[in-house]
């Protein structure tokens, strides 16, 4: 058997914008990866899918069901937070990836009620800061978990 591809979940819920740019330059990038997108509704994975996830599921059970098999999630910060995203992030989805052995890493986003210490920066330095950390993160792991 070849080496295990390690598995990035990219979470996002609303219109799946930041899932989105996220997957298109994790595509572009780390060729290598399986991206699996899981929106909180349904538009938001299918504009992941469109990106260029392999593959996407919706819902809670979704994230709840994929989080702990993730060598990586990322998202925006909302991700992390119960009742964010307009109510789109239940208690059980935040749970759910706090608990993931996974590595997160999140794109900074003032828009729920989190703020992040630090220089504010536009999305696309944001989004490249996070498939550099991706990208280190899995040469960290070696594949493995």
């Amino acid at each position: 058997m070849g080496e295990r591809q390690p598995l990035i979940l990219v979470l996002d819920g609303q219109g799946g914008g930041v899932g989105r740019a996220l997957i298109a330059r994790l595509v572009e990038q780390l060729p290598q990866a399986r991206i699996r997108a899981v929106g909180t509704n349904a538009a938001a994975t299918q504009a992941m899918l469109k990106a260029g996830a392999a593959e996407g599921a919706t819902g809670e059970n979704a994230v709840v069901v994929n989080a702990p098999l993730a060598d990586v999630i990322a998202g925006p910060a909302a991700i992390l937070l119960p009742n964010a995203l307009l109510g789109e992030i239940t208690p059980a989805m935040a749970q759910a990836v706090g608990a993931s052995r996974g590595v997160k890493v999140v794109v900074p986003s003032n828009r729920c009620g989190l703020l992040i210490a630090g220089e504010e920066q536009p999305l696309r330095h944001y989004l490249d800061s996070c498939v550099t950390l991706i990208r280190q993160a899995l040469d960290g792991q070696g594949g493995e978990r």
